[in-house]
């Protein structure tokens, strides 16, 4: 059967995520690399190493008429590569943030719309056992819930000057933000109304127009609330880097984490060691009912097998047709939120969605 050869690649952008999605490529039989893109020649993976690199999207996208273009550039770039591949033909999953703007965000997606093709925004929670359970949980307490998230990332040397790079274009609450906003999402259908940001910069090595601490608070139609706080660099606390909790009338769900966790371990960012459950309900003597329930989630995936389970998806979309309308929505949902909470931090003014 034709629709069984494997799905020509072409890799874009050969930072972090984009070798982790290299290597995904690279041990999935569906799919066959074409080629990398990458300005520069990184130090690469053994198994990535006899793969040609060129240095222009462009160029290569012409010449290797690939079925499907996997973008992990820098998110300034992420919308025109995106747009282009889908004017070649291509499917196409691109990394968080899907792009810099709303108005490129829903561009994109018009794009993959017109192009009937397949459009995968790399939201690795998604695909993440824990986190599909932690919603699952929440959903069951329903609304109007509490939600309190952070990801604080104390970083130095290598890991702090990814984080300055990162900044050149994107603040750190938009760009985690996104995954945890998308959690929020999942777990409430409401509609957010309202985005409040306010940030800090606290270093002279990035622009004066950033800022590396940053929190935003969201109120959503049916009364819900939430914030998310993140923080990059050598003056970051680890003292509560982690918080990933619901709360609402019925209870609350929460992810424990392993007390002696570190934030720059990537690893951390994604597990979740044990989600507790805490149910409300008290007695006559005004006791609570039960204990609260332990769920220990053991056989946890690591970074490299979510980025193997989010291309593995990837795969499916295209072979099996999958509808991806939700999918998109609630990353231009996700994006509008984060953008809101930005633009609030540099106007100091809340946001009417």
């Amino acid at each position: 059967m034709s629709h069984e050869k494997p799905i020509r690649v072409l890799v874009a952008g050969l930072g972090n995520m984009g070798r982790s999605h290299a290597l995904a490529y690279h041990n999935n039989p569906g799919f066959e690399i074409v080629g990398l893109v990458n300005r520069s020649t990184p130090k690469l993976e053994p198994e990535l190493q006899a793969y040609t690199i060129h240095p222009d999207f462009a160029t290569a996208l012409a010449e290797l008429k690939p079925d499907l273009c996997s973008i992990n550039t820098y998110s300034d770039s992420h919308a025109d590569y995106a747009v282009a591949a889908f004017e070649a033909g291509c499917d196409v999953f691109v990394e968080k943030p899907l792009a810099t703007t709303v108005a490129d965000a829903e561009r994109v997606v018009a794009a993959a719309k017109k192009a009937g093709r397949k459009l995968v925004i790399g939201y690795i929670l998604r695909h993440h056992p824990s986190w599909t359970k932690l919603i699952e949980e929440a959903r069951k307490l329903g609304p109007p819930y509490v939600f309190r998230m952070n990801l604080n990332q104390q970083s130095s040397g290598p890991t702090w000057a990814t984080h300055k790079s990162l900044m050149q274009t994107t603040s750190p609450i938009v760009d985690c933000g996104v995954h945890y906003v998308d959690v929020m999402c999942q777990i409430t259908d409401a509609r957010a109304v309202e985005v409040r940001g306010m940030g800090l910069r606290l270093s002279d090595e990035i622009a004066a127009d950033m800022y590396n601490y940053g929190q935003l608070q969201v109120l959503f139609e049916d009364g819900s609330v939430g914030w998310y706080e993140a923080g990059w660099g050598p003056m970051i606390s680890e003292t509560a880097f982690f918080v990933k909790d619901v709360m609402s009338p019925k209870g609350a769900v929460s992810i424990v984490m392993d007390p002696n966790a570190k934030s720059d371990d990537i690893d951390t960012h994604t597990k979740t060691s044990v989600i507790r459950l805490h149910t409300a309900e008290t007695g006559p003597d005004g006791k609570f009912i039960r204990p609260d329930q332990d769920m220990r989630m053991t056989g946890e995936p690591g970074h490299q097998a979510l980025c193997d389970l989010e291309q593995a998806f990837m795969l499916r979309a295209i072979r099996e047709d999958l509808n991806l309308d939700r999918h998109m929505a609630d990353a231009v949902a996700s994006l509008r939120i984060c953008l809101a909470a930005d633009e609030s931090v540099r106007t100091g003014q809340p946001v009417r969605l």
